[in-house]
Parts: C-alpha cells; sequence; structure tokens
C-alpha cells in the first residue's frame, strides 16, 4: 500500500513573485543611503591658520577658492561598504521569504475542477475573483513549487475529463497550458479526472502524486475515493450565499375565463444562503426585451419555492425560445437564467393511417377523439410517403402495414403483415394466447391491468431483445418496444377489434398512456430536457440531408446526423443552440440547454467530507495551515554586519610601508674607496 502524502502547505501568491516581503515598511532604512552619500559629497569647513609659508598648502587653498559647497563623488571603499551594509540592513528589515514547500515527487498529476461552480465568485484580500482563477493560480504555485527533474500532468475536469498538457517538465510550457481552462456551466465529474490520472501515472515509476484543486461543491464526493494512487484534495474560495434555478418546465394548457390557450411555465428557485432572498422571477421570449409575466418571491434560507408563470400565445410564438431569470444576480450568475422553449400548440395531431381510411378501427379512433386536446386526421398508407402530408412531430397511428421511413413524432403500429417491422419479426398466428404479464413500469401500461382481457387472435412477435417485450402471453409476445432514437415506437400484433380490450378501461389508459408521451416529446423537440455536459439529440426528419448547429455565443459546432437524429457530441454553455437542416423537408428549431443543477449551485460550504476509512485520500484548504515560508532576514542581516566589520578595518587598520614605495627615506649611499 502507498504511504498517506502529506497535505500540501501552499499559500496562494501572485503569479510570478516566489519571494515575498513579509514587512515591507522595511524597506524605508533604504532613505539613509541619501544622507550617507551627502556626507561624502559635502566639502569640509577648515579651520583659519597663521603659518609661515602657503607653499606647502597650494592644493588646500584651490579647494577653498571655488564656488560650490560640493565636491565630486569619488567612489572610496569606505562608502562603498557603508552603503552595502545599510541596503542589506533595510532588505533584512522587510523579512524577506520564500513561500511555498518543494512539492516532491517524480510525477505529479494535477486536476482543475473545471465544473459551472468554479465559475462564482469568492472574496479576496483585493477584489472578488472567480473560483478558477484561483484554482489557476493555485496550481502555478504548485508547479514553481516541483522540485528538479520531476514532471506534470495538467487534467481539467468538466463533464467529461480533458487532457490540458501532457506529462512536461518545462514548468513555463505547463503555465501557458493553464490559461487554457475555463470553468463551463456543466455538472462535474471528478471521477473521470481521478481515474484518467492513475491511468496515465501507473505504468510510471517513481514517486507518484495525484493534486485535485477543486471549490468542493461535488455532485458526486465519492467520485474521489477507491484511487489505487494516493489523491491529495485541496479547496479553494470562500462560502458564499447563492439562490438559483433548479427546474423549470413549459406546458400548454387552457386558460379558464377566456377558454384560450395558454403556456404554462412552472419554475422552482432554491435559496442556499443563511438568509431570505427577495427575488423576481421574471419570463421573456428570446430576442425580445418585454417581459411576458414576473413575479416578486421571497425564498427563506434552505428552502425550494415553485413559481407559476403564464401567458397567452401568439401564432408566432410557437416553438421560439423563452428566457427565465431571477433578480438581483448573485455571486453565481449562470443558474440565474434558466432557458425552454414555447411549446409547438395544446392540441396534439394525430395522423391515423389505414389501407382503407374508412375502414379504419373504430375503437382506436374513439380512443383519440376523446381526448380534447388532440386533432385527428384520417390519411391512407400511401399518404405518408407524400412530403408535408402532416406536421413532423404528429403522433402517427398505422394499422395493417409497416412500412419504412415514416416521418413524424411517436409510433404505434397495429396488426403488421408477416415479415419484419422496426427490428422485430411479426410471425405465425396465435389462436387464444392467454395474457400472463406485461410490463408495469413502462410509462405506456402504467395505472392498468390486462388481468381478464380476452383476444380471439394474434401474431407471434420476436424482437431483437428480451427488455423489448411489453405484453406477453403463453403462446409467445404480442407486443414489444419499436422504438428508435428519435421517437417513441409501439408495436401491437393484433387487432383490437379481435378482442374486448377496447371494452375495458384498461384500453383507454393505454391510448392516453401513448397520447401523453407524445405530447411531452412534441413539447421538448428533442427525446429529453437538455442539460450542460451531456450529448444534445434533436429529433429531425427522416429526409434531412445536412444539418448546421449553433452554440449560444453564434460559434458552429460539429454534429452528426442519422436516421433523422442529430447528435451534438457535448454542449458546455447553456441557451439556446439553433438547427438548421436542408432537404425535402427543411426546416429549423431552438433546442434549449439549462444547468438546473442543485449540488452546483449550493455553495455555502468548500469542503467536502472526508469519507471514513480511505486512508488514501487527504482533503485540506488552501491557506489553512500555517503559512509554509522560509524568511531570509537574518542571513542579510549577517551580511551587513560583516559588511560594518569591514568597513570598521579599512578605516583602522596600519599602512604598511614598503622600501620600495615611492617617498621612503632612501639608505644613504657607501661612499666611494679609492685604490691607494
Amino acid at each position: 500500500m502507498a504511504p498517506v502524502l502529506p497535505a500540501l502547505d501552499l499559500v496562494l501568491v501572485e503569479a510570478g513573485s516566489p519571494l515575498a516581503l513579509l514587512a515591507p515598511k522595511g524597506l524605508a532604512l533604504l532613505g539613509l543611503l541619501g544622507p550617507l552619500v551627502l556626507l561624502y559629497i559635502l566639502k569640509v569647513r577648515r579651520k583659519r591658520l597663521r603659518v609661515g609659508s602657503t607653499w606647502l598648502w597650494a592644493s588646500a587653498k584651490r579647494d577653498l577658492l571655488a564656488r560650490s559647497p560640493f565636491k565630486k563623488l569619488i567612489a572610496q571603499v569606505p562608502l562603498v561598504l557603508q552603503a552595502l551594509a545599510l541596503l542589506l540592513l533595510g532588505l533584512a528589515l522587510a523579512r524577506p521569504a520564500t513561500r511555498g514547500r518543494a512539492i516532491t515527487g517524480d510525477h505529479v498529476a494535477i486536476i482543475i475542477d473545471a465544473s459551472a461552480s468554479m465559475s462564482a465568485l469568492s472574496q479576496t484580500k483585493d477584489k472578488p475573483a472567480p473560483r478558477i482563477e484561483l484554482a489557476r493560480g493555485l496550481a502555478r504555485d504548485i508547479l514553481s513549487s516541483l522540485t528538479p527533474g520531476s514532471d506534470a500532468l495538467l487534467l481539467e475536469a468538466g463533464r467529461d475529463a480533458r487532457v490540458v498538457a501532457p506529462l512536461d517538465r518545462d514548468v513555463v510550457r505547463l503555465k501557458s497550458a493553464l490559461e487554457n481552462v475555463r470553468a463551463h456551466d456543466v455538472e462535474g465529474d471528478l471521477g473521470a479526472a481521478v481515474a484518467l490520472a492513475v491511468d496515465r501515472l501507473r505504468q510510471l515509476g517513481g514517486a507518484r502524486r495525484i493534486v485535485v484543486i477543486t471549490d468542493g461543491n461535488l455532485a458526486a464526493p465519492a467520485a474521489l475515493t477507491g484511487a489505487s494512487l494516493p489523491v491529495e484534495v485541496i479547496t479553494v474560495g470562500t462560502p458564499v450565499e447563492n439562490a438559483g434555478i433548479v427546474r423549470v418546465d413549459v406546458r400548454s394548457g387552457t386558460e379558464p375565463q377566456l377558454n384560450r390557450e395558454q403556456v404554462q411555465a412552472f419554475v422552482v428557485v432554491a435559496n442556499f444562503g443563511r438568509s431570505p432572498r427577495e427575488l423576481y422571477v421574471t419570463m421573456r421570449e428570446d430576442n425580445a426585451s418585454d417581459v411576458l409575466a414576473s413575479r416578486k418571491i421571497l425564498v427563506q434560507p434552505g428552502e425550494r419555492q415553485a413559481v407559476v408563470l403564464d401567458f397567452l400565445p401568439a401564432p408566432g410564438d410557437y416553438r421560439r425560445g423563452l428566457i427565465f431569470d431571477i433578480a438581483p444576480h448573485d455571486a453565481m450568475e449562470v443558474d440565474d437564467t434558466a432557458y425552454a422553449r414555447v411549446p409547438a400548440g395544446d392540441k396534439l395531431p394525430v395522423v391515423y393511417a389505414a389501407p382503407d381510411p374508412q375502414k379504419a378501427s373504430p375503437w382506436i379512433e374513439r380512443a383519440i377523439v376523446s381526448d380534447p386536446a388532440t386533432t385527428l386526421k384520417l390519411v391512407s398508407i400511401a399518404d405518408l410517403q407524400k412530403p408535408g402530408a402532416f406536421e413532423l412531430d404528429a403522433f402517427v397511428v398505422i394499422e395493417g402495414a409497416c412500412p419504412d421511413g415514416v416521418s413524424g413524432g411517436d409510433l404505434l403500429i397495429v396488426d403488421p403483415p408477416p415479415g419484419k417491422c422496426f427490428g422485430t419479426v411479426v410471425g405465425m398466428p396465435l389462436e387464444h394466447p392467454a395474457i400472463t404479464s406485461w410490463e408495469s413500469a413502462d410509462a405506456r401500461l402504467r395505472f392498468l391491468t390486462l388481468d381478464g382481457v380476452t383476444i380471439a387472435k394474434a401474431n407471434a412477435l420476436k424482437p431483437e431483445g428480451p427488455t423489448q417485450e411489453l405484453i406477453r402471453t403463453q403462446e409467445g409476445v404480442i407486443a414489444t418496444d419499436i422504438s428508435t432514437p428519435t421517437r417513441t415506437g409501439t408495436l401491437l400484433g393484433f387487432d383490437v377489434g379481435d378482442s374486448d380490450w377496447p371494452l375495458k378501461a384498461s384500453f383507454v389508459l393505454f391510448m392516453r398512456n401513448l397520447l401523453e408521451g407524445a405530447r411531452i416529446h412534441r413539447a421538448h423537440g428533442i427525446t429529453g430536457p437538455a442539460r450542460a455536459g451531456e450529448p444534445l439529440r434533436v429529433r429531425l426528419p427522416a429526409s434531412a440531408k445536412e444539418v448546421e448547429v449553433k452554440g449560444p455565443g453564434g460559434e458552429k459546432l460539429d454534429v452528426s446526423l442519422r436516421g433523422g437524429l442529430a447528435v451534438v457530441p457535448e454542449i458546455s454553455k447553456v441557451g439556446f443552440y439553433h438547427l438548421a437542416w436542408k432537404g425535402p423537408e427543411a426546416g429549423s428549431l431552438v433546442a434549449p440547454a439549462n444547468l438546473t443543477s442543485p449540488a452546483e449551485s449550493d455553495l455555502s460550504s468548500v469542503m467536502p467530507p472526508v469519507p471514513a476509512g480511505d486512508d488514501k485520500l487527504k482533503i485540506t484548504a488552501a491557506g489553512a495551515e500555517p503559512d509554509a515560508h522560509n524568511e531570509w532576514g537574518w542571513v542579510l542581516a549577517l551580511g551587513a554586519l560583516a559588511l560594518v566589520i569591514a568597513d570598521v578595518w579599512y578605516l583602522t587598520r596600519k599602512p604598511r610601508v614598503s622600501s620600495a614605495a615611492p617617498g621612503a627615506p632612501k639608505r644613504p649611499p657607501a661612499p666611494e674607496r679609492r685604490a691607494a
């Protein structure tokens, strides 16, 4: 088992400042450099003395005749020593210190949380700053503290993990890559990033460590546990009060007094602060400044309050974008706004196709028209293949056939001929099959029972998998799920007229469930509510050939189109996504995407709980431990003392007299001796 790594003793400092002054006021001592230099350039005032001759004082006389009281500065040794001593002493009083301890480890993986909560503002010493900015600064400090020879890996943890910079020893290149880390409008998942870091470091030798920088607002805190390598979590930011929209839903209804169609929006606002919040909730259309509806609410601490907004739509309002906003905004603005779409209408268009429309099943027709929020259109099977014969999101019912390439929304096929139909094989006939079970958990069969239903004859169905079986009999399956990525499909292997099912309430409930599901899919226009960070799936006509997608900022996005399903792999921003396609049934639509995550909106704490029993996980707060710095003032003070001692020695030293030196007394020459 790998040992538990010690907690990081880090202090957040300004980027590019590994050396800090703990007492900058001590630099005021450097002001004495001016008087020191002044002492060396002022002329000495000489005393008047009476002497016998002035020949020896010629140079002093010339100095006295000069008009300026200053003389030329000469770089003397005492001046240099005294100035250096004063400089070192001033720096020593300023208490210089190097911050941050060395980050040990041969390979270090740094994971930065890039979820939506990292865009929230946190109070710092100077001014409020986004938490992602604090995380980048802390990551720069960690890179500066790496020991020589170590390499680092940078990862961004949004909805998915992304490698910002591979393993590298170039600190300058790694710090430059940090500028690409941004907070996204998504619910974060640190587990994927930790798993990716473990996978990259597992094959390497030497000491390995994983450092996670986050604000502690985790949708899945358990994702940090269970890693095979030690994980250190450092939290940044301060707790702040926040309120946000955590749910939004828009439906079509009826205004009771005027008996007109009405758009009804249900918005849930949550207050994650410690004090009550008075908020204004407004609704308006995209690219419009007029407010359609507004309400003033008071949300208590920890409370979630539902708000209902409605308006009467005009014909041009259908399928347009709706923007919901709460004011005043707070530290995290991304959850103060939500997006939706005006439903296509209160009445669901239903297309009923049969070989002979005049002989269509009256039971199915009666069940459809009994729903007042539907409009029924009877067509022939051939009319289904005509472009523009019905709306693209209509509920389609086909009896006695199974044609390919049928447009529209949700689909119901009744009593198809033998053969393959949307992946299900229609086989041999069954006489008096007895129903044994059905999928009551499926939305199409909820709230009903099939006990006592008698069927005279049916066709055995063989779906692609057992999960597609809906209604089972002793002889075989008689109803299957034929859904595709673009629609919900249901296949009945018998004519409802050959049974007593239409005489029971369960048949009406079955049809109502199908219509309600089609109505919900039509309201959203996609396979479900879109959330930022997840793939965006939009249902288009099967005849669509080319599609173009633009994001909230107007940027073009990559999209794949197959079988009428347009898929954008990942959306990282909230807002409206505009789709336009070409083909026989060309058109465009808008798809909203929201955050609506209580886990990201709750900014009341920045310290996730430490799971019990996990000795490989260490959680600390940046700056929570004592300041890890080394002061160097004593070294500078010793240097200043050494310079003072050198200055004293220089001024008090005895000059050595050399016999060869100019001016030294010469030995008298020896007398010459002449030869006798």
